[in-house]
């Protein structure tokens, strides 16, 4: 990060910054002044809702960002989750993102992969329906996510 980066936080909210979870009291700006990995509040996508393809890979990359415990985990569930992604879809817009997608984190920019993929999404819908009764073969991935989610609950415990 060459420049600084102020964030402007509400009350109450949080923020996920380099695996640690900052919650203000009072309407804050933080300023940044060097490179570091973090997430909004407004940003997390919860197990429930990682119901399609490109959402699920949005988890997969947020548990890196959030947990840097389990971010070689994360990663390699990611490995394993790119060539499956590449290989569902046909839409050029879709598949050429998602290989950017694996160069941004190969290179580490785990927030840029991530709002790229939140960019795919209404492009997504339209592909795969716009619905979330999606055939089995939509949501491959979501097992894994929910056996890797319940795994970290219980190491957590």
């Amino acid at each position: 990060m060459k420049n600084t980066l102020k964030i402007s936080l509400k009350p109450n909210e949080k923020i996920y910054l380099n695996g640690a979870v900052i919650k203000v009291d009072r309407k804050v700006t933080l300023e940044l002044l060097n490179d570091v990995q973090f997430l909004l509040e407004s940003h997390v996508l919860q197990i429930d809702q990682a119901s399609t393809p490109l959402r699920q890979l949005y988890f997969i990359l947020q548990v890196m960002l959030m947990n840097p415990d389990g971010a070689d985990d994360a990663y390699a569930l990611f490995r394993r989750s790119l060539p499956l992604m590449l290989a569902s879809f046909s839409d050029p817009e879709i598949t050429g993102t998602l290989k950017h997608i694996d160069r941004m984190v190969g290179e580490g920019h785990i927030y840029e992969a991530l709002k790229a993929i939140r960019g795919l999404y209404p492009r997504e819908l339209k592909v795969i329906g716009g619905n979330d009764d999606q055939p089995a073969e939509v949501q491959a991935i979501r097992p894994e996510l929910e056996k890797r989610q319940a795994a970290q609950a219980g190491a957590a415990r």
